[in-house]
């Protein structure tokens, strides 16, 4: 049995979805799944998922992406979202500098608030990162004293060589469907350097599909293809590495219960 440590139930084109989904989860080897919200929609729509689906977790928080639009009554918004007992975590939040759809001063300006929000409310964060490790590295150097409750670099795609630098941080690292691609060496060499007890799966659906099933619409069910691919570069039992990884996950989301 898995933990889905990052999904998107409340995207547009799986939420018509979600009752068949999370119906699906014991077939699907599913313990749980944290909804991630992405913007103020997604992270309303995030806890209204998870107050309806008992195995459903939800983080809220403001995606780079999208840091343009944040307002100073959105953090407020936040703050009250936060009270309901699933909410686990303040994310996805970060830098991209890939797409730079916000201001790259914005970006980090909204991301340094929400780590400074995140230990208000003691929870963790969720970190997306894109093209822009060594400005994060600097931006949790900056905020230390706020890595109170834990930070997960989610969709881990930084070196090897930089996971050594975040392990100062006590960071988490999660892997997804990019794992199993053919131009996966760069993300394997990563994979393989994490410490086994900060290692977490994940989907990230409906995106980042894993092989062989790339190009279509990504689901929940289809981490098990993710833990195939991890046990066999970590040359692990599948049962052994799908242990230990819901044993991370419940340590990091500290407010999971299951």
């Amino acid at each position: 049995m898995l933990i889905d440590s990052h999904a998107h139930l409340n995207d547009s084109d799986l939420a018509p979805l979600a009752d068949r989904i999370v119906g699906d989860f014991e077939a699907d080897g599913l313990l749980a799944l944290v909804n991630v919200g992405f913007d103020m929609p997604s992270s309303i729509l995030a806890v209204e998922q998870a107050k309806k689906y008992d195995k459903v977790f939800a983080a809220i928080g403001m995606h780079p992406h999208d840091s343009k639009l944040m307002t100073d009554n959105d953090y407020d918004v936040l703050r009250a979202l936060a009270k309901e007992e699933k909410v686990v975590a303040i994310g996805e939040i970060g830098l991209d500098y890939h797409y730079d759809l916000s201001p790259r001063e914005t970006q980090k300006e909204v991301f340094e608030h929400q780590l400074v929000l995140a230990d208000e409310l003691k929870l963790p964060v969720i970190l997306h990162v894109r093209e822009a490790y060594e400005d994060t590295r600097e931006i949790l150097e900056r905020n230390r004293k706020y890595l109170n409750s834990g930070v997960l670099l989610h969709c881990y795609s930084g070196s090897a060589e930089m996971v050594k630098v975040f392990d100062k941080y006590d960071c988490y690292y999660a892997f997804g469907g990019a794992i199993t691609f053919k131009n996966a060496k760069h993300n394997l060499e990563a994979l393989k350097a994490v410490r086994s007890d900060r290692l977490l799966l994940e989907t990230d659906c409906p995106y980042m599909t894993p092989v062989p099933f790339r190009g279509q619409m990504n689901e929940p069910k289809l981490i098990n293809l993710v833990l195939e691919k991890a046990a066999e570069i970590l040359e692990k039992d599948k049962e052994e590495l799908s242990s230990e990884t819901v044993k991370n996950t419940l340590r990091f989301f500290a407010n999971i219960t299951l």
